[in-house]
């Protein structure tokens, strides 16, 4: 017999579409007869974060008032899904769900499919973000993501009758949004250019030229079976003066709004176009805006109510992990808070900060590694390029009572005077660095951080990345996932998957074999459905399925696979392989 483990609402399916028409009636406005897909999505989104809230509520609470130190995944990308399948898993409500709609008159597949993904992320990068700030939330681990809701995210990818890749732009808030919750009332101000100033007492105030809002838009991120609910935070960026009305009435209607454009060109889009000066501005501008509104907001979060905190227990509270290099602005961002805006000393100030970061490097290639020009850093934070001096100094003078030699101390150095390398800064400027995968970890050591490896040999360790099982067999393959349930006679694999070890012996199971090719021969067979409704392609299903999900980039192994093609196909077409030894297959 099957022993069910998984999370299951005592809400009946009757209960749960009440409250589906009670959203319906009060938020969208409409009755269950009027009501379009896209209207039950959203009231179905709606109620589910009502049954999410007091768990999200509670989670806050302890993250701020229990002894578990939480963690602040600051990261460019979150590339978290599609959100309800997710949170109906979560919650326990997918039956219920599915018997709900359906007695509302709806086919489930149209609510699930009326939801537009946020495309907040290019790829890996953005996946292992959302992979970790879901794992999180199911091990109970209090935990924040913070990045940019991005008006526009990766950009959509056509192809014109020519056959020419052609990109339009991905604008994924067109409709009604329900999961996140702007909330006004918790904005930061970040700030750029300006000078920085002497005081007499020796103390630096920077004066910027310009400021912006960030307010933050939060979503739920639940756990698993852990009764946790934890918070992606995504920063939007506002102008504080939004419209000049002399200008407008002068009828200089482009200047009334220029504020306003240019701090929202700052969460526009995900990576803007950086091969030009402004481009590289609007990055930079991007990194160090959200990175200082979450530090601030973390203060916040952790020291409610008080002016002059503590900060010396700031790396009890929370432990920052910078996902890649773009967060990395951070670490200046923090000693600069610690001495200017909280009066610590740069000792104090460095101490608190080394504990507070840890650095997840992605690549290994060296050119990879980003590099700021000082220049730029100099006109957008003229006080971080001090700080990012002072810290390069101290980092040179530490390597040479180390016994390193001159010519190495050179290869290392944070600050070149032309240049700012912000992985050295990570590498120095927090505790732990580790790349994503046990190979990738070693090469990282052996190749290309070599010399902070040898410095440093304790900071460096491996965290290999991870899938999400709920969504990447749960909820993408319900097929599979039911087999492997019957196999097992329990879904504990669901959070646990080595279980699935206990699969092997029914490899020798003709019967289980015979269910298992079933299951991919149904899966192939929808497929092939959703090929010709979605692209008008006809698949041949009873082919072998050769596919790769990405953005196609012209530097990355897609290159590589379509030249394969090419080859196979041309050595079939030559006769140099006969086509009869060749699995048919479709790519």
């Amino acid at each position: 017999m099957t022993e069910i483990t998984a999370p299951k609402s005592p809400v009946t399916a009757e209960q749960f579409a009440d409250e589906i028409r009670e959203q319906l009636k009060y938020t969208q406005n409409v009755t269950a007869e009027q009501a379009t897909a896209a209207d039950v999505y959203v009231a179905v989104s709606k109620a589910v974060r009502n049954h999410l809230a007091d768990s999200w509520f509670k989670t806050q609470a302890d993250t701020v008032n229990g002894n578990t130190k939480a963690v602040g995944y600051l990261s460019a990308e979150f590339l978290m899904g599609k959100q309800l399948e997710n949170a109906l898993l979560n919650a326990g409500l997918t039956d219920q769900f599915d018997k709900a709609v359906e007695a509302l008159g709806f086919k489930p597949k149209d609510i699930v499919d009326a939801e537009y993904e946020p495309g907040l992320g290019n790829g890996g990068l953005g996946r292992l973000a959302a992979c970790f700030i879901d794992s999180l939330a199911s091990l109970g681990v209090p935990a924040f993501g913070y990045g940019i809701q991005y008006k526009y995210g990766i950009f959509k990818q056509k192809f014109d009758e020519n056959g020419k890749q052609v990109e339009t732009p991905d604008y994924w808030l067109a409709n009604e949004e329900p999961w996140g919750h702007t909330d006004y009332n918790r904005d930061q101000k970040v700030s750029f250019g300006g000078k920085v100033v002497e005081n007499a007492d020796g103390t630096k105030t920077w004066e910027p030229a310009w400021s912006v809002r960030a307010v933050p838009v939060d979503y739920m991120v639940p756990g698993y079976k852990s009764q946790r609910v934890n918070t992606l935070r995504l920063w939007t960026a506002k102008s504080y003066d939004e419209f000049d009305l002399l200008a407008f009435n002068r009828s200089e209607y482009m200047d009334a709004v220029a504020p306003q454009v240019k701090a929202e060109n700052i969460s526009k889009i995900l990576y803007p176009e950086d091969s030009t000066k402004v481009g590289k501005e609007l990055r930079l501008e991007q990194q160090y805006f959200f990175v200082s509104a979450s530090l601030h907001d973390a203060i916040r979060v952790f020291y409610p109510g008080q002016d002059k905190p503590d900060l010396t227990t700031f790396p009890n509270k929370i432990v920052f992990q910078l996902n890649d290099t773009h967060p990395v602005i951070g670490i200046p961002e923090l000693m600069r808070i610690l001495i200017d805006e909280y009066g610590y000393d740069w000792d104090t100030a460095w101490s608190i900060t080394t504990k507070t970061f840890n650095y997840t490097c992605h690549t290994l290639l060296p050119e990879a590694l980003e590099v700021w020009p000082a220049s730029l850093i100099g006109e957008l934070l003229p006080r971080h390029l001090e700080i990012i001096e002072k810290i390069n100094a101290q980092f040179e003078a530490e390597l040479k009572a180390k016994g390193v030699a001159a010519d190495t101390i050179k290869d290392m150095a944070i600050y070149t005077g032309d240049a700012v390398r912000m992985a050295y800064l990570a590498t120095y400027g927090g505790s732990h660095v580790n790349g994503v995968a046990e190979l990738h970890s070693q090469l990282l050591k052996d190749v290309t951080l070599k010399n902070f490896s040898d410095v440093y040999p304790d900071k460096f360790t491996n965290v290999t990345n991870g899938v999400t099982p709920r969504r990447f067999v749960k909820l993408a393959n319900p097929r599979l996932s039911d087999l492997i349930t019957e196999g097992l006679g329990t879904d504990k694999w669901v959070a646990d998957l080595e279980l699935l070890k206990g699969l092997e012996p029914l490899a020798a199971d003709d019967e289980f074999v015979k269910k298992f090719a079933a299951v991919k021969k149904a899966n192939k067979h929808a497929f092939v459905g959703f090929a010709k409704d979605h692209y008008g392609i006809d698949i041949d299903e009873n082919t072998l399925f050769n596919t790769m999900v990405k953005r196609l980039h012209e530097y990355k192994r897609q290159a590589l696979k379509i030249l394969a093609v090419i080859s196979t196909y041309a050595d079939i077409k030559s006769g140099k392989v006969k086509a009869e030894d060749i699995t048919p297959r479709t790519v």
